[in-house]
């Protein structure tokens, strides 16, 4: 089955809303024809997700707004968080949850990752789902099995319809911002290990056509080669992302 491309751009707790113009603007000038063979996402702190949106949605450029994280409440007394309602009012169509990040410095526990994609998907809106380990977890050898479980406990309950809405995105936590990358023989690996997760999961159908990205440390000089791998499908982009030309470079790799 063929599977739409995906270059998204997690531009993490960088860009004031003034930067973030400069920075969307600069991606949205490289647009051509041959990105709409890719789903391209930007993904900037919610403070800038109005002037991002508001950017690409003058420049009509096929380009999409994601959130970094969310609550799965619809509202309430979460001081600090975010609604679903609030990110699909300033134009947000995809959402990045479980994150290592989130994970390891914010506490969130698979059962909360779990419980915002089912919120995403029942609201309509895409879920790019992060999982990944350690490096101390790799040496142990666990590393399928470790990852294979939080894509379990993260798509838990979902049907074939809603597991359409999410990605997942295999982040092997050691090579994320540390310039260390995985191979693409261990990416693809992984890759083919979540699939076969999903299938088991939820079956052959959603399996095959769910979209698996890579995400540590891609950037325009190594991302051919992850492009190349049967069952990567495009990436979750970190420091690369917060250069508009870079950026511009692994989306013009993903559509070819």
């Amino acid at each position: 089955m063929a599977r739409k491309p995906i270059i998204a751009g997690n531009w993490k707790m960088n860009m004031t809303p003034a930067e973030s113009v400069v920075l969307s603007q600069g991606v949205s000038n490289h647009y051509d024809r041959k990105w709409d063979k890719v789903d391209v996402v930007l993904c900037p702190p919610s403070i800038d997700l109005r002037s991002v949106f508001t950017v690409l949605d003058f420049d009509k450029s096929n380009i999409e707004v994601g959130a970094q994280n969310v609550h799965w409440e619809a509202s309430g007394a979460y001081t600090g968080e975010i609604s679903i309602p609030m990110l699909k009012d300033v134009g947000c169509t995809w959402c990045i949850v479980g994150h290592s990040e989130r994970r390891e410095m914010f506490g969130e526990t698979d059962a909360m990752v779990n419980k915002k994609v089912r919120a995403l998907v029942e609201s309509g809106m895409k879920a790019i789902v992060c999982v990944g380990e350690s490096l101390a977890v790799r040496d142990a050898g666990d590393a399928e099995g470790f990852v294979c479980d939080q894509v379990r406990a993260a798509l838990a309950g979902l049907s074939d319809d809603e597991a359409a809405q999410c990605t997942i995105a295999y982040e092997p936590i050691w090579a994320i911002g540390t310039g260390r990358t995985a191979t693409p023989e261990q990416a693809e690996a992984m890759a083919a290990a979540i699939r076969a997760t999903v299938q088991e999961l939820i079956g052959e159908q959603a399996a095959q056509g769910m979209r698996i990205l890579y995400g540590g440390s891609m950037k325009p000089a190594n991302a051919e080669a992850f492009l190349a791998c049967e069952n990567v499908d495009g990436g979750l982009i970190g420091g690369a992302a917060l250069k508009a030309d870079d950026f511009a470079a692994l989306v013009a790799a993903a559509s070819k």
